[in-house]
């Protein structure tokens, strides 16, 4: 008989490849972000099944209304490809980027973008905006959406109801 605190069978190993193990990595950095009081919203590029950037949103440490997570980590990315074309790199964010941000996403060429959570509001993927998918640019980009989805909507209310009760 199995006991109660066992699996019942072989534990899958973890995939270090996969896109919930990349968006994993986005929501410990966007956790990172609301312990810091900034809004919980985290990313990673990655290049090749190696994380290559991070970054959390840092607005309020750094009083700059650009210091998005998505920026932070494409600049970080670039610096470290040497290059501003990340052409083959997959940028997983926790929440779906803003106009701003996915008119960087498009001028920095990045293959392919993930996110967790839609944006109903301000989305710049789609849900109000649609810049990731606009014709008219030179660059065609594969965007997903979804990605511990829960997680990262828990996240999010979890950071604005507080923000509304300490109001």
């Amino acid at each position: 008989m199995i006991q109660p605190d066992q699996p019942e069978g072989p534990s899958k190993p973890i995939d270090l490849t996969s896109d919930d193990y990349f968006m994993g990595e986005a929501l410990r950095l966007a956790r990172m972000a609301y312990d810091a009081d900034e809004v919980p919203v985290g990313a990673v590029i990655v290049r090749n099944a190696k994380i290559i950037a991070r970054a959390h949103n840092q607005v309020e440490l750094l009083k700059d209304a650009t210091a998005h997570a998505e920026i932070l980590a494409i600049t970080q990315a670039a610096n470290a490809l040497g290059d501003w074309r990340l052409e083959g790199c997959t940028l997983f964010v926790t929440k779906e980027p803003c106009p701003m941000c996915a008119g960087a996403i498009m001028l920095s060429r990045l293959k392919r973008l993930v996110f967790g959570v839609r944006d109903e509001r301000a989305g710049g993927a789609g849900s109000v905006f649609p810049i990731t998918s606009a014709t008219g640019l030179n660059h065609v980009l594969e965007v997903q959406s979804g990605v511990k989805e829960t997680e990262a909507r828990t996240l999010l209310q979890s950071f604005f109801r507080t923000r509304r009760t300490d109001a």
